[in-house]
């Protein structure tokens, strides 16, 4: 049996899904008796689903995500904070993203805005889109120091190339001039062309004043929201929650005799 030097030149053509495929399969005795063909296509599944994984795996590199661990399939619909189960749902299917559609998620603070637009980035890097993370404070500065280095023509196109970008905690402070301008830019190069999700503590009726100079608020406005999707937050801080629940669990158990707090409340 030619196994050694198969798996050589699976691994010389860079087929490593279908190395470790190879090994696996000759090793059970399930697989053994299958047809050529069969074997063949046992391969092809694997290397696909191999490179799949790599692929996904360097999109949430480059996404960069906050919340690098938060999933669709565990959003809290339970708790009572306004999210539209239908419509969140539907936002999962990352169509929205093929239609370059916008999404704008507003609510108090510690509501999980920014972990509900991480959990659709995640799904969007699931489903083949690039994406982009990035703090609205954190960017503008960046972006600032960008314009004297050299670095604004890179920095702006990792912005505005990507499938999605997310723009996390927008306000409440108003913008200079040079972060009008900026965002303007930006806007402007994604209009039609690819996805933007903003949070914000603020409601979406309040941006316009933030932006500060009404011609350029009502261009940015014009290009973010008439083809957005809307999610308005409202209800208790959900860190505030969790807390609280903590704190339960170990008044239960000291209740019951054990004065040790648990390792959620020590956290």
């Amino acid at each position: 049996m030619l196994t050694h030097p198969t798996l050589d030149q699976l691994r010389a053509l860079e087929l490593d899904g279908m190395a470790r495929a190879f090994v696996e399969f000759a090793a059970t005795d399930e697989t053994r008796d299958l047809a050529h063909a069969e074997w063949l296509a046992l391969l092809l599944d694997r290397e696909t689903a191999d490179r799949d994984t790599k692929r996904f795996q360097t999109r949430m590199r480059a996404a960069r995500l906050r919340h690098s661990q938060a999933v669709v399939e565990d959003v809290d619909y339970r708790t009572p904070r306004r999210l539209d189960k239908a419509l969140f749902q539907q936002l999962t299917t990352s169509r929205w993203i093929a239609e370059h559609h916008n999404l704008l998620l507003t609510g108090p603070c510690g509501i999980g805005k920014s972990w509900l637009a991480c959990a659709l980035a995640q799904k969007a890097c699931r489903d083949g889109h690039t994406v982009h993370y990035a703090r609205v404070p954190r960017l503008f500065a960046d972006l600032d120091l960008a314009h004297g280095d050299g670095r604004f023509p890179r920095l702006f196109r990792l912005q505005t190339k990507v499938d999605l970008l997310v723009l996390d905690d927008w306000g409440p402070d108003r913008l200079s001039p040079g972060q009008r301008r900026d965002l303007m830019e930006i806007v402007e190069d994604r209009h039609g062309r690819g996805s933007t999700l903003i949070t914000s503590q603020l409601p979406v009726s309040a941006w316009h004043e933030i932006i500060g100079e009404p011609t350029v608020a009502d261009a940015i406005l014009d290009r973010l929201v008439h083809n957005a999707h809307r999610i308005a937050l409202d209800g208790p801080s959900m860190r505030k929650l969790a807390a609280d629940q903590a704190n339960g669990v170990t008044a239960t158990a000291a209740a019951n005799g054990d004065a040790k707090p648990s390792k959620e409340a020590k956290k």
